[in-house]
């Protein structure tokens, strides 16, 4: 089972609401990466290509991902919340039941998290922890679906529209200082470091 992070990102940080869509890409492609080693990793060993898969998807959603909800959660919604009129009011209730999927998204992770631990350092998930794992999993694809089209063709085009783009960029320097360490000026995007 090859291991592929996916195209690099089409954005940078002077592109905020792109970066957000690159990295709901991210999050697609390793939630059914996670799904694929599930379904498909033979069941007396974790052999090696599935392995590979499974460590590298839960470090990505450990160590990356919470990134994302901060990006949200801390730079691009209060940003939004600041705004005026009746688009921004209808958007607002959008934005609380997001917030409300990210803390079950949270939740499943943690989930995920330690039943893929035990995976790995048994080296078997005998078919009952196996199950319940493809249950979190395919509630986290539900969520997920029906969370990122919200955010990709309502919310993101919403903040295009309303932001200033003062307030776009910071966003971005945001995004771009909970990811690039002082003296790597280069750091990427959505990286797993």
């Amino acid at each position: 089972m090859p291991v592929s992070i996916g195209a690099p990102p089409q954005a940078g940080f002077d592109q905020p609401l792109q970066l957000l869509q690159d990295c709901h890409r991210r999050i697609e492609n390793f939630l059914e990466m996670l799904r694929r080693v599930v379904a498909t990793a033979p069941d007396d060993v974790l052999d090696a290509p599935h392995r590979v898969a499974l460590e590298t998807a839960l470090r990505y959603f450990r160590e990356a991902a919470p990134r994302h909800t901060q990006d949200e959660e801390e730079s691009l919604f209060p940003r939004l919340r600041n705004q005026r009129g009746a688009r921004v009011q209808a958007a607002l209730a959008c934005i609380d039941a997001l917030e409300s999927d990210h803390q079950r998204a949270t939740e499943l992770h943690g989930q995920v998290e330690t039943r893929g631990a035990q995976w790995l350092h048994a080296g078997a998930l005998p078919e009952p922890e196996r199950a319940e794992l493809r249950g979190w999993l395919e509630e986290l694809r539900r969520l997920y679906h029906q969370h990122i089209a919200i955010e990709d063709q309502q919310i993101f085009p919403l903040a295009g529209e309303l932001l200033a783009a003062d307030a776009l960029h910071a966003v971005g320097r945001e995004m771009r200082a909970r990811r690039v360490r002082p003296g790597d000026e280069g750091g990427h995007q959505c990286a797993i470091r």
